[in-house]
């Protein structure tokens, strides 16, 4: 089993910035990929960032790309969302997502374990 629990969401600004961060325990955190995805009202959950097991392989959805930086911190079992240059659209419920395998995955098939989610709200 794994536990995640995201913190750092909030009303912001549009043109201002949130970090987000995933804490996860249960299982070696540093074996396995994690992922960010979003549901805003009325939609489907969709991707957002997704990070492999070194840190050293990621990826973004097109809509958030050059503005949302995603890391993590294998020693504080951590995985963080850096979000920029936020937008009203960007408004969602933000989900932190531990992967079946250490490879960076944008399908939500590939994610085993899912945390409550933490709401983000931009405002114009």
């Amino acid at each position: 089993q794994v536990q995640l629990v995201e913190s750092g969401g909030g009303l912001v600004q549009a043109g201002g910035s949130l970090r987000l961060t995933c804490a996860a325990s249960g299982r070696t955190f540093g074996s396995y990929a994690m992922g960010w995805f979003r549901q805003a009202p009325g939609k489907e959950r969709e991707f957002v960032a997704t990070i492999d097991w070194t840190g050293g392989s990621t990826d973004y959805a097109a809509s958030v790309k050059g503005r949302f930086t995603i890391s993590r911190d294998n020693a504080k079992n951590t995985v963080y969302l850096q979000m920029n240059s936020l937008k009203p659209e960007d408004t969602a419920v933000y989900y932190c997502a531990n992967a079946i395998f250490g490879s960076a995955t944008i399908y939500e098939k590939g994610y085993s374990y899912w945390g409550q989610g933490t709401q983000v709200t931009v405002s114009s």
